[in-house]
């Protein structure tokens, strides 16, 4: 079982491993581009639960591709990452790899999926047609702590396609979102985009909380040498840009 620390993996994961006659083998990926609070979590709650979990490196960094960041970054990227499965299943004797991907995933535009393909992936809760509005509703049945997580993709995903990926960027990225999330309630949207010419932030919270998130965000751009563009209304893959840089 492949699990980010999301609500999806997490909660295919955590099923699977109540459910399955063959105990699972969870494998967690962790590098610059996975929040720090996604590992934390997942090592938590593999502890709970008694997962058999595996904590491995990505990869991605080491791929020139990936690092260049084009429209397709998420290719390079999850063809690294389920390389590194690979052989930890090898290693384990064989079996068959699932993800938390889900259906609503497949109506955008996931480059990943192409590499999951490539590699023979599972995707359980697509073979089911689940969503996540249900995938939420099957972490609440089962007094799931982390049913209402919000999305938290990969930090990458908050770097404008055609920035190179720096793992300093993301360890300031990560920083500030740690920070301003303890300024927003539970459960709002932050994002701080790094964009060609400087740094946003993006929120869903209510604009009352603007000033107090922007003169953060500001403080810490200015402590960094990054010029802060202001905060935004939230749009998801606001960073992917489709055309001409």
């Amino acid at each position: 079982m492949a699990v980010s620390g999301g609500v999806d993996s997490m909660t295919l994961a955590t099923l699977a491993h109540r459910r399955l006659a063959v105990r699972p083998r969870m494998v967690h990926a962790t590098s610059p581009a996975v929040p720090s609070e996604a590992r934390g979590r997942v090592e938590r709650h593999a502890g709970a639960e008694g997962w058999w979990l595996e904590v491995i490196d990505a990869g991605e960094f080491a791929d020139p591709d990936y690092r260049a960041n084009p429209v397709n970054r998420c290719y390079f990227c999850k063809s690294r990452l389920y390389g590194s499965i690979d052989a930890v299943i090898r290693a384990a004797g064989g079996g068959l790899v699932a993800s938390g991907t889900n259906q609503d995933d497949l109506g955008d535009f996931r480059p990943g999926l192409a590499a999951a393909e490539e590699r023979g992936v599972r995707h359980p809760f697509v073979e089911a047609g689940i969503g996540k509005a249900a995938i939420r509703g099957l972490a609440h049945a089962h007094g799931l702590d982390f049913a209402d997580l919000p999305a938290q993709p990969c930090l990458s995903s908050r770097v404008e396609t055609g920035l190179a990926i720096q793992p300093a960027d993301l360890a300031f990225v990560d920083a500030l979102e740690q920070r301003l999330r303890g300024a927003a309630p539970d459960g709002r949207a932050i994002r701080v985009r790094l964009r060609h010419g400087g740094v946003a932030v993006e929120t869903d919270c209510g604009e009352a909380l603007w000033g107090r998130l922007g003169a953060i965000a500001e403080a810490a751009c200015a402590g960094a040498g990054r010029p802060f563009l202001g905060v935004e209304r939230y749009r998801m893959g606001s960073a992917f840009l489709k055309g001409p840089l």
